[in-house]
C-alpha cells in the first residue's frame, strides 16, 4: 500500500464513523489540520463563479469563520481556487507583495493567521468547492502536505455527494445547513467499499462512488447492499468488471 493509499484508509475510516455527511466533512477537516501540521481546515461549496455558498466542514470556529470572511467578502484562496481549479498558496499574508484579497487578507491578519492555503474539491472534473488550510505562523507547507492536501481535497467530494444526493431526492437546492441522509453504518460501508474501488483502479473518489452507485442502480438495490457485499467478498477488482453501466461481478 502507497503513502497516499495508507493515508486515504485512515481518513476513510474516520469520516465513516460521522453519523451525517456534515459530520463527515467536520471529522476529514479535524483529521486534515493534524496530518498537514497546519492550525485549521475548512471545506467550502461556491457556485460556478466560486462565490461562497455555505461552509460545509471546518475542524474549529475560527476555520468557520475564515471561510464565513471570504464568503462576505467575496475573495480569498478558496474562491480562487474554485475559479482556476488550481491549488493556492499563499505562504506569508503579512508579505507587502500579497496583494490577491486586500480585504480578507486585513482581516485573516487581525484574526492572528500568517499563512492561507486552498485547493480546489471537484466532482466530475467541475470544482463545487474548496479545501482551505489555515496556519498562525507564516511558511510553506513542507515535505509531503501539499500531495496530503490533494488526497484529501479528493476524498472531501464524498460527503458533498451524499449531499447533493440528498437534496436532489428532496427536490431543494444543496443548502450547507443539510442533514444526513445515510445512516452512519451504512455510511462506514459505503465509505470502505469506495475506497476499495479507488485502491483497485487508481481513480478519484467520485468516479469511484459514481460506479458504486451505477451498480446499485443496475441491480435495483441501495449503494449500501451493493457496498456491504463487496466488503463482505474482499476479492481482487477487475477494473473491467466496475464500468459505469452497472455490469459488477456481484
Amino acid at each position: 500500500m502507497s503513502g497516499d493509499d495508507g493515508l486515504r484508509a485512515r481518513l476513510l475510516t474516520q469520516m465513516s464513523d460521522a453519523d451525517s455527511a456534515l459530520a463527515a466533512a467536520d471529522a476529514l477537516c479535524t483529521a486534515c489540520a493534524a496530518l498537514l501540521d497546519v492550525d485549521g481546515a475548512w471545506i467550502s461549496l461556491s457556485d460556478t463563479g466560486g462565490q461562497g455558498a455555505g461552509t460545509f466542514g471546518a475542524s474549529s470556529e475560527l476555520s468557520r469563520r475564515l471561510d464565513e470572511l471570504q464568503f462576505t467578502f467575496g475573495e480569498g484562496p478558496g474562491p480562487t481556487a474554485v475559479r482556476t481549479s488550481r491549488p493556492v498558496l499563499a505562504p506569508d499574508l503579512r508579505d507587502p507583495a500579497e496583494e490577491r484579497w486586500p480585504v480578507f487578507r486585513d482581516a485573516v491578519l487581525q484574526s492572528g493567521v500568517a499563512a492561507a492555503f486552498a485547493w480546489p474539491v471537484s466532482i466530475a472534473a467541475r470544482p463545487i468547492g474548496a479545501l482551505g488550510l489555515f496556519r498562525r505562523r507564516a511558511g510553506p507547507l513542507a515535505g509531503t502536505a501539499p500531495s496530503r492536501a490533494l488526497v484529501v481535497a479528493q476524498l472531501a467530494a464524498l460527503p458533498l455527494l451524499e449531499l447533493i444526493s440528498s437534496d436532489a431526492s428532496r427536490q431543494r437546492p444543496v443548502d450547507a445547513g443539510g442533514r444526513a441522509e445515510l445512516p452512519s453504518g451504512a455510511r462506514a460501508d459505503v465509505y470502505r467499499a469506495t475506497g476499495m474501488l479507488m485502491e483497485a483502479m487508481g481513480i478519484g473518489p467520485a468516479e469511484a462512488l459514481l460506479r458504486l452507485r451505477a451498480q446499485a442502480v443496475a441491480q435495483g438495490r441501495t449503494a449500501a447492499e451493493v457496498a456491504a457485499t463487496l466488503l463482505e467478498r474482499r476479492l481482487p477488482l477487475d477494473p473491467a468488471d466496475w464500468s459505469d453501466d452497472g455490469n459488477a461481478p456481484l
